[in-house]
């Protein structure tokens, strides 16, 4: 017997412009060029390594991706990515679920951040119509396109609009299902679209969907400039999973494209570099899975993948050595995955333990990157 299920379908969800937010992106931006905060010399030093390792990285066409939790976003260092990836430093982009959430909010309204603590008191967190609405209308066609996750996204903002096709072409492409393995797949797609829009009711055709605050967009960025910008959600971690448009079989159509587009550009990453920022389990998760199976493709070349630089960036202090190898078991070290998994990466590792706005800024001026392209 399955199990009882909760009604998405019961809740009372609210207008986004009715909830107070935290960070204002006008406000509380951080353009290119500002001065970082003081650094230690051990933090110094890591980024005057990882600026050389890029430029050596990009002298050879090798590949530097970042990975970044949502924080980054938040804290408003939008525009220091964007410049970095209009400069060309960066070839590949990974967040998490609410890295996503927080670029659209910018984009879309300006402000992002809600009170957690408050809201979930008034049975209010996370349910917000247009966030829900449009982020999950927006994976929903991404996966009948093909799209993966963060490209979904990035379209709606770059183009300001859904174009929802109609109940005739989504029951071609059902009817078309045994042409083809992939027509199977579209048709699965073309199936989770059409019970989503019957059951709401959502309208056919052109809907806009204005981003007054497009200019502070990360993922539209990357979409304008074809560089992949892929997302690594974890079902029920965002407040999109709140909203009674959520399916999360559109999820993962999106998701699974993105892990893949991932673990291709990890497979070239010899002689690459690899960021992770302020992201404590998405990046080194889908790292070590991404590695693994890269290697595998390699070694059956008779290659492998090496000479990579990974830097780890994050706040808490760590006092071991990494480059002497992992910590014992009985050592509180061991325990910062984060730092455990990418000792276990190979290449060289270097841990930074550095606000993420100090480190991407130091790194940003280090590399020339300053003011507009």
């Amino acid at each position: 017997m399955p199990y009882p299920q909760f009604d998405r379908t019961r809740l009372a969800v609210h207008p986004l412009r009715e909830r107070e937010n935290k960070v204002c992106i006008e406000r509380d931006q951080v353009p290119p060029g500002t001065a970082p905060g003081p650094l230690s010399a051990r933090t110094a030093a890591a980024v005057l390594e990882t600026a050389q390792r890029l430029r050596q990285a990009r002298s050879e066409g090798r590949p530097v991706i970042l990975a970044f939790g949502a924080h980054a976003i938040k804290n408003g260092l939008g525009p220091v990515l964007i410049r970095l990836i209009e400069a060309g430093w960066l070839q590949h982009l990974a967040t998490n679920g609410a890295g996503i959430i927080h670029d659209w909010e910018f984009a879309f309204l300006g402000q992002s951040s809600e009170d957690v603590r408050g809201n979930t008191a008034r049975g209010r967190f996370g349910l917000w119509q247009e966030t829900g609405f449009h982020l999950n209308l927006a994976l929903l066609l991404g996966a009948y396109d093909g799209l993966g996750y963060g490209e979904s996204i990035g379209r709606l903002i770059h183009d300001d609009r859904h174009l929802v096709p109609g109940r005739d072409e989504l029951l071609d492409a059902i009817r078309a299902a045994p042409d083809s393995p992939e027509a199977a797949e579209h048709a699965a797609a073309a199936a989770d679209l059409l019970a989503v829009l019957e059951r709401h009711t959502v309208p056919r055709g052109l809907i806009e969907v204005p981003h007054a605050w497009k200019r502070f967009s990360v993922q539209a960025a990357a979409y304008r400039l074809g560089v992949p910008f892929t997302a690594h959600p974890m079902i029920g971690h965002d407040i999109i999973y709140t909203h009674p448009l959520n399916h999360v079989a559109a999820v993962g159509r999106t998701a699974q494209r993105d892990f893949l587009s991932f673990a291709d550009s990890v497979s070239r990453l010899s002689g690459g570099v690899y960021l992770s920022v302020g992201s404590a389990v998405m990046s080194p998760m889908i790292f070590e899975k991404s590695l693994s199976m890269s290697q595998n493709l390699a070694l059956q070349a008779g290659q492998s993948i090496r000479d990579h630089f990974i830097v780890v960036v994050d706040l808490a202090e760590s006092r071991w050595d990494w480059s002497t190898g992992e910590p014992p078991v009985e050592s509180p070290d061991y325990y910062l995955r984060y730092c455990k998994t990418f000792s276990r990466m190979g290449g060289t590792m270097r841990y930074v333990s550095a606000d993420n706005r100090d480190f991407l800024l130091a790194l940003s001026g280090e590399l020339g990157v300053n003011g507009e392209g």
